[in-house]
């Protein structure tokens, strides 16, 4: 180390990166090998964090622990079972209807740009959509097909991925239990005087971005829902959870919006641009008066390290990664802003403080 020292500084940073590059190369390989168990592991302790927030606002107003995680743990399968029975059949009866009806509304969408081709010609303007408009409906008509072509397999699956369901179920209930007790043996292993603020750290990060975001997600979707409902869009309840659910993605709310407006407006143009209008209000009112009071500032991070926090996060875990990829980006901006800040050095210096002066003068 005193070498290393003396070394320059330049010279140093070239001689740690290979190694950072190896070591985040390893931690890739090594996390595609256990890749399901990885997705069980982290979708258990993301859904026992949600979950301990309502134990903890119930120990707080003087219930004890285990009875508070009775109650939350038997309202969370009542909701999952309600959901089960209501909701979910609504939704899976209008994914059937779609991919029954999409058909016809690719059909549609040719029979509206020939109205629109022959109504340029009588005008005489110089457009031509219809050889653009037939590649581009034939693209999206084959992507169909083989979107339906992936239900058999799928269904073969469904034995797999009900496994893993239960498995992150049973996980999850354990983590509930005795999380705090893993937590607590974690974080023993860091420096008494890091440890702390660490875990600080990390709680604030995921609790501002899943509670923050989940909530704007329900408030978006049931706003969207019933604009749709209003406007009597077809398959409204479908296109609105859709649009909550792509919410809780970075700029996802954007892409939803885009998709659900294109498929409505293949059965009805004029449908699909009241639709796009209406949603974009609605998410700009979201974004711009309901976030800012719910979130505050989220994540503090640069738009650009957001991109490729979700491009490592795609990489690594799929969909799940792209769930946690932001607050675990927000977490290690944290670190290094508190590093550059000297935080951590202030909480040395408190505890060597503390240490050399006697009882008496600590209580005074």
């Amino acid at each position: 180390m005193q070498s290393l020292n003396k070394l320059p500084r330049w010279l140093n940073i070239g001689l740690a990166f290979p190694i950072i590059i190896l070591n985040g190369w390893l931690l890739l390989q090594v996390v595609q090998y256990f890749q399901p168990l990885v997705s069980i592991f982290v979708a258990a302790v993301l859904l026992a964090f949600v979950l301990n927030y309502p134990i903890q606002f119930l120990q707080e107003r003087g219930v004890k622990r285990n009875l508070a995680i009775g109650v939350v743990l038997l309202l969370a399968v009542v909701i999952l079972v309600a959901l089960g029975i209501i909701l979910v059949p609504l939704i899976i009866e209008q994914l059937n209807e779609l991919a029954n009806i999409l058909p016809y509304w690719v059909d549609s969408a040719g029979e509206q740009i020939q109205a629109f081709q022959n109504w340029a010609a009588t005008q005489q303007l110089p457009v031509n959509l219809s050889g653009i408009a037939t590649q581009i409906l034939d693209r999206f008509s084959n992507q169909l097909q083989s979107f339906t072509g992936r239900v058999v397999s799928v269904a073969f699956d469904t034995i797999g991925i009900v496994v893993n369901v239960l498995l992150t179920v049973v996980l999850t209930v354990y983590m509930v239990l005795n999380g705090k007790r893993l937590w607590d043996g974690v974080f023993q292993w860091f420096p008494h005087h890091i440890g702390p603020k660490v875990r600080e750290f990390l709680r604030e990060d995921f609790h501002n971005y899943f509670i923050g975001q989940a909530t704007l997600g329900a408030v978006l979707s049931v706003a969207m829902t019933l604009a749709f409902f209003s406007l009597q869009v077809p398959l409204a309840l479908l296109f609105g959870i859709g649009i909550g659910f792509f919410s809780l993605f970075p700029f996802g709310t954007g892409i939803g919006i885009t998709i659900v407006s294109f498929l409505v407006a293949l059965q009805n143009i004029w449908l699909g641009v009241e639709v796009l209008g209406i949603a974009v209000a609605i998410d700009q009112v979201n974004a711009n008066f309901i976030a800012p009071r719910i979130l505050g500032n989220l994540t503090g991070l640069n738009p650009v390290w957001v991109v490729i926090s979700l491009l490592i996060g795609a990489k690594l875990g799929g969909v799940l990664g792209l769930l946690i990829a932001i607050p675990i980006a927000s977490f290690i901006k944290d670190l290094a802003d508190g590093w550059r800040d000297g935080v951590f050095t202030q909480v040395i210096v408190s505890n060597d403080n503390i240490k050399h002066h006697s009882p008496v003068e600590v209580g005074e």
